[in-house]
């Protein structure tokens, strides 16, 4: 196996993050998610780590499907309080010159004119470092605090999606041509105006007439990512998405998915391995498996099962406090998340989950595999995966913070870097020239972005 293996660190701007409880274990940091110190500290781990990326989650709204209430969210610390995930990157950026940024923004209450300005600068700030992992959103709550009395409909929200990436290209990739700004002081000429274009933009859901308001970042584009692995997120991931972001239990229920969107991207004519995919992976790593085991066994004593069902619930869109703990969990189509209903449900047929299960596994990193092992035996498990999910890299989601990261950092990384899976140093450029190439600056040509570069018709995809 010779594929090299992409790593995200996988956090949130709160405490807990997937695994809610263990902020309350004494060996976690997480509560010190408002100290700029706290990220500045991760951020020299993960390129001590040789990590690619750091893959910044984010919700607009609480988790209070379960029991009809925020409550539990609020008493269980279930991501929330949350802190903006864009606000954290620039001191951790100063701090590190590798290591990239992976920021997850919802397009459902953003306007593209101000949000494509946020990636410009921050693109410029980081030397290129930066992605955005496009989102709809998926809690009612959110939208009760844009005005809205309940979230758009799940497919709409991508209709919806459609034209703000749009917009976007078009601020990104139009607005402003790359030789546009001269700063040549003789001329006393900052900018030429023949090179710099309004975007003119009339469409069902945004109006927007002007230039964009920054020049043209390293990367034009940021990098973009995706998380929806619905069957709509899937199609829209195929046409826009240079990484995707999924999870699953199994390989197999995983490699179903990445199969599609690979596939998808290839009818796009984008080309199959246009699209680098991670997949969500919990580690518990000892120095030998039983170490590793009694950790899982303290830690686990500290899951909180309220607090599981209520993470769950949001995700779902399912009151879970409505179901005795040992009930199975049956497919309900909703307007919330409707991949994480179907990774226990239909995806696996031979598989049914209780609700207790549920909680028991959610409560420790979410919906991805929790591994326990040895350094060798995570290294093989995530070998594996790879190889049978079709997957290029993960996203590390920690039970402990910053604990996992140490013992990932020291344990299994140079167990992956002997077996040349993980780089030893990083490459010069861009975050997308890390991830496709030295000289892959920008978006390429197959990209439907690049439609909207001068030279060509500004018109609807």
């Amino acid at each position: 196996m010779t594929k090299r293996i992409l790593l995200n660190a996988f956090d949130m701007g709160c405490a807990g993050h997937q695994s809610p409880g263990l902020w309350a274990h004494p060996d976690d940091q997480s509560l010190r998610y408002n100290d700029v110190n706290y990220w500045v500290e991760l951020a020299q781990l993960l390129e001590k780590g040789k990590f690619d990326g750091l893959f910044l989650a984010d919700v607009v709204g609480v988790y209070d499907v379960y029991q009809g209430s925020q409550d539990t969210a609020i008493r269980e610390g279930v991501q929330i309080p949350v802190n903006d995930p864009l606000l954290l990157v620039p001191a951790m950026a100063q701090a590190t010159e590798h290591l990239s940024f992976g920021l997850t923004y919802t397009l459902t209450y953003e306007q593209p004119y101000t949000l494509a300005r946020r990636f410009s600068t921050l693109d410029h700030l980081t030397k290129g470092r930066v992605a955005w992992n496009i989102v709809c959103s998926y809690l009612d709550s959110a939208a009760r605090n844009y005005g809205l009395d309940r979230q758009i409909g799940h497919d709409n929200r991508y209709e919806l999606a459609e034209e703000f990436l749009e917009v976007s290209y078009k601020l990104w990739e139009g607005s402003w041509e790359d030789d546009a700004v001269k700063h040549d002081k003789t001329s006393r000429v900052f900018a030429d105006p023949e090179k710099v274009h309004a975007i003119n933009h009339d469409g069902a859901f945004y109006k927007v007439q002007g230039i964009h308001l920054c020049d043209p970042s390293p990367q034009g584009t940021p990098v973009l990512y995706q998380a929806g692995a619905s069957p709509r997120g899937r199609k829209f991931a195929a046409r826009h998405a240079e990484c995707v972001f999924v999870a699953g239990p199994t390989p197999q229920i995983v490699r179903k998915t990445v199969d599609d969107i690979r596939l998808k991207a290839d009818e796009n004519g984008r080309g199959a391995d246009s699209v680098k995919v991670f997949t969500v992976f919990t580690p518990i790593v000892g120095r030998t498996e039983e170490e590793a085991k009694q950790k899982y066994e303290e830690q686990k004593s500290y899951i909180s099962y309220d607090g599981a069902l209520a993470l769950l619930g949001g995700w779902t869109g399912i009151d879970f406090s409505q179901f005795s703990p040992d009930q199975t969990l049956e497919y309900i189509e909703n307007d919330a998340m409707r991949s994480s209903v179907e990774v226990f449900t239909t995806a696996d047929p031979n598989r049914r989950w209780t609700v207790e299960e549920l909680a028991k596994h959610v409560g420790l990193g979410g919906r991805g595999p929790l591994v326990v092992g040895s350094p060798e035996q995570v290294a093989d498990e995530l070998e594996r995966w790879v190889r049978e999910a079709d997957v290029d890299g993960f996203n590390i989601a920690y039970t402990l913070a910053p604990g996992t990261f140490e013992d990932f950092v020291e344990l299994v990384v140079p167990i992956l870097q002997d077996r040349g899976l993980v780089q030893h140093e990083y490459e010069q450029g861009t975050y997308r020239e890390k991830l496709f190439g030295h000289g892959k600056v920008k978006l390429p040509d197959t990209h439907t972005g690049t439609q909207y570069r001068k030279g060509k018709t500004l018109q609807h995809i």
